[in-house]
């Protein structure tokens, strides 16, 4: 029987396109693991979706995740199939606009395909201990000026 993980995360960004970063808090068992990053050029989409990447990227082995999101896009996308019916379509939304964000949705298919997850929408901002947490990891990562290039953002 695999392990069920509570993840929380979140983006944030300085400006949309701009400096962002994103946050994750991983509870299993009582214990609690939080995980950080940002990049230097990027959107509050793109940050959203890497920090669920980041966050089931670091489980050591198969998981069962509840992931909990206050981002309808990366919710969504995941819940009622629209990734992969990008990726049926040639990563295309409609015959004449490509999806976005394809590198980051082909990793995070990547780790679904390991780990069982279900996505959970949650208000933001609206005094949820874990995504209050999130949000704050996310900001503060972008005040570290650490932030590294973000390779698929064009």
């Amino acid at each position: 029987m695999k392990k069920t993980i509570e993840i929380y995360t979140d983006g944030a960004c300085t400006g949309n396109p701009g400096p962002g970063g994103y946050g994750a808090v991983l509870m299993y068992n009582g214990r609690c693991k939080e995980l950080s990053g940002g990049r230097s050029r990027t959107t509050n989409n793109r940050m959203e979706i890497l920090a669920v990447i980041e966050a089931l990227g670091s489980l050591k082995e198969p998981c069962a995740a509840n992931i909990y999101s206050d981002s309808r896009y990366v919710v969504d996308a995941i819940e009622k199939g629209w990734v992969e019916r990008w990726r049926r379509k040639g990563w295309m939304r409609d015959k004449t606009s490509p999806a976005l964000n394809v590198d980051l949705w082909q990793k995070m298919q990547e780790l679904l395909a390991i780990h069982e997850a279900r996505f959970i929408w949650v208000k933001g901002h609206a005094d949820n201990k874990w995504n209050e947490r999130c949000d704050q990891l996310a900001r503060e990562y972008i005040k570290t000026g650490r932030l590294i290039p973000d390779e698929g953002y064009q």
